[in-house]
């Protein structure tokens, strides 16, 4: 439990405003700065924190004892049971489950895309941290989180690996490794680097767009290797995206595949999009013709059953769907919440897989394409490869 320094009337006012401060942000207070008289004699979550000024402590806030800090947990985030029971109250739910009533009193709700965290789930609860084990995160409203004062993560480049193979495995159940073609990658970052590796390995050209790293790399003189988006189009044989979804900023990715891009496109190229829905404009694609490999659909999960048909593989939105992915992500939630919370939560156990691995991408299209009523169905029951 959170102790609270006592104080003098001459100091009052001072000592009011940091405790308050740090009821509020729950600060992570140093070791220079901690008190080196009485410690607390519990073993609690917040014994780290003990007070910053005075030297007499009173016990205060009983709720923050260890195991009366509630997490809400997705019960389909693997690889988690067991790791955050000693240092606080877990609650495992279904996406559905989680709701504005069900985390009401919790202090940290652990998500996938599957969860909106916006104000209808936040508002008027106790939640101070929202952690997804998920590379997007435009589930999450970030600009509310940040107005009331609730720290958010994702796990940036978790299951890069898994995306790449998705790819590779398309392209290779396609039979375009045949011969020699141009690649063409909008987004180099985690995700995007690996395609490039893979596509070079294959022996393929490479040519690239990302203007936040050629605006970086501009600016530090480590030239500029990456060409405008019209560029790509002109020469690829093949366009995959690997961009975050955004509306706003000097970048937008919103539609950034849309009619104007496929009709400066080659007639023949293919369009993949494993990044996330509404990246590429899915009735300008049908309009355009364009093959395409889509795994990140617009409205899921009711994806538009035209587009189904007219993709050349279509799936469920699993392309990081891999062991080694999902274990990633846990043990980047458990390094947040550890980082929040003080503690030392880790996983259970620890497990190797392998780094590269290809799979049957036809089988796993054939099976949505037979049941697209049943997206959400086949996504939950997907075996991690």
């Amino acid at each position: 439990m959170l102790l609270r320094p006592s104080s003098t009337s001459k100091s009052r006012a001072k000592n009011q405003l940091i405790w308050d401060q740090l009821i509020l942000s729950r600060c992570k207070v140093t070791k220079k700065n901690r008190h080196k008289g009485n410690k607390c004699k519990k073993n609690t979550l917040f014994c780290n924190f003990s007070c910053v000024i005075g030297k007499k402590c009173v016990i205060l806030h009983p709720k923050l004892h260890a195991h009366e800090v509630k997490v809400i947990i997705d019960a389909h985030i693997p690889y988690l049971k067991g790791s955050l029971e000693p240092y606080a109250s877990v609650v495992y739910l279904e996406p559905s489950e989680i709701t504005a009533s069900t985390v009401r009193d919790a202090d940290c709700v652990i998500v996938r895309t599957r969860t909106r965290a916006d104000a209808c789930l936040l508002e008027g609860s106790h939640v101070k941290l929202v952690l997804t084990a998920t590379i997007g995160y435009d589930h999450i409203n970030t600009a509310y989180c940040l107005n009331h004062g609730i720290e958010w993560h994702n796990c940036p480049g978790c299951n890069a690996g898994g995306v790449c193979d998705y790819v590779e495995s398309a392209l290779q159940q396609l039979g375009l490794f045949a011969k020699k073609r141009t690649i063409g990658i909008v987004g180099v970052g985690h995700v995007g680097s690996l395609v490039e590796q893979m596509a070079a390995r294959r022996g393929w050209d490479v040519v690239v767009c990302d203007p936040l790293r050629a605006k970086h790399e501009q600016a530090t003189s480590c030239g500029n290797r990456f060409m405008a988006i019209e560029a790509v189009a002109a020469v690829a044989d093949v366009i995959t995206f690997h961009t975050p979804l955004t509306f706003t900023g000097s970048y937008p990715t919103y539609h950034l595949c849309n009619a104007d891009l496929l009709r400066a496109c080659k007639p023949d190229a293919l369009i993949i999009n494993s990044a996330r829905g509404g990246i590429v404009d899915e009735v300008a694609l049908l309009s355009s013709g364009h093959a395409a490999v889509i795994d990140c659909w617009e409205n899921e999960p009711l994806i538009s059953q035209e587009v189904l048909r007219h993709a050349a593989i279509a799936t469920m939105h699993i392309a990081g769907y891999t062991r080694l992915g999902k274990y990633k992500a846990s043990e980047m939630v458990l390094a947040h919440f550890n980082r929040f919370f003080h503690t030392d939560a880790r996983m259970v156990e620890t497990m190797r897989f392998p780094e590269h691995q290809l799979f049957d991408i036809e089988s796993v299209s054939r099976s949505l394409k037979a049941q697209p009523e049943r997206f959400e169905q086949l996504r939950e029951a997907y075996v991690l490869r």
